[in-house]
């Protein structure tokens, strides 16, 4: 259900003390999440207060589910509904569109369009991937995927902006984005480029984070990150959502891990396509072992 409207102001602006009131009931909720987030991060929940979230989100950007009436996905308007946009903006579990069809739908009203190419991830999601990730201070850090550049400013809080390197492939969220990060007095180095192929010229990387998903993880993001080094991405499953992967870098070419949890991400624009998941290293349904025993039940991959 789109967020009801607020008492808007009487200037028809966003408001400080509303936006601070907000975001510190948006953290107030993700302190009663279980696990992660930020559990054993107090760094993270004192980034999340510290960063105006509002500040990175375009001022008309879509509601991603579809009204009950018209079935279109709603056009949140800052300039006409401050209010009901800045609830939104600091809905917990509520991710924002802000491209649809790489940019050929423009933000002017709601559209029966689903084909969302660029958002603002949920605060709660943000959160979490930051907690996993685990960067520790004067770490480099290689961002996949600067978007709204929302992300990058949470980043910048534990580890300083020039030890960040965040590459955008849409010329125009990363004008976006550069400006927002300059608006709150933050520097990064931004890369416009294609994410998957990393940018050697700042390796090695002590972590890296892709905020796109992807169907193979590309070897290129092992060969940049430093010997015990860590990446973290979200990883396209058999299982109708993704796994957010986090892997250890070997520095012999080789990176393993495990999955932490289902999250739900757009594709780089390079893997969009979809592949066989046996050809991309999943098991087979033959792959799996299923075993009843003492009235429970356990699936794993086959021996």
């Amino acid at each position: 259900m789109c967020p009801e409207a607020a008492a808007d102001p009487a200037s028809g602006v966003v408001t400080v003390a509303a936006a601070e009131r907000l975001r510190a009931e948006c953290a107030a909720q993700i302190d009663r999440y279980e696990h992660g987030h930020f559990h054993d991060r107090p760094w993270l929940r004192a980034a999340f207060l510290a960063v105006p979230r509002e500040a990175f989100v375009p001022d008309r950007v879509w509601w991603p589910h579809r009204g009950p009436e018209d079935g279109l996905f709603p056009l949140l308007d800052r300039r006409t509904k401050p209010g009901q946009w800045l609830r939104a903006v600091y809905r917990a579990r509520s991710p924002l569109i802000t491209q649809i069809a790489d940019g050929a739908v423009p933000a002017i009203g709601p559209t029966d369009c689903g084909d969302f190419s660029g958002s603002i991830s949920c605060p709660a999601v943000v959160v979490d991937m930051l907690h996993h990730l685990d960067p520790q201070p004067g770490e480099r850090i290689l961002e996949i995927g600067t978007g709204t550049g929302y992300s990058t400013a949470l980043l910048a809080e534990r580890v300083g902006a020039a030890a960040i390197t965040s590459i955008e492939i849409d010329k125009v969220l990363a004008e976006h984005a550069e400006t927002a990060l300059s608006a709150v007095g933050c520097a990064p180095r931004l890369v416009v480029g294609d994410g998957e192929e990393g940018y050697p010229p700042g390796a090695p990387y002590d972590r890296l984070i892709s905020t796109v998903a992807v169907r193979r993880l590309p070897q290129a993001w092992v060969d940049q990150v430093r010997p015990g080094g860590v990446i973290l991405s979200p990883l396209d499953s058999p299982f109708q959502c993704d796994g957010l992967a986090r892997l250890t870098v070997d520095g012999q070419g080789r990176a393993t891990g495990s999955f932490i949890g289902a999250v739900d991400f757009m594709k780089t624009r390079g893997q969009r396509e979809r592949r066989s998941y046996a050809d991309l290293g999943w098991p087979t349904w033959g792959g799996y072992r299923v075993t009843v025993e003492s009235g429970e039940q356990r699936v794993r991959t086959a021996p």
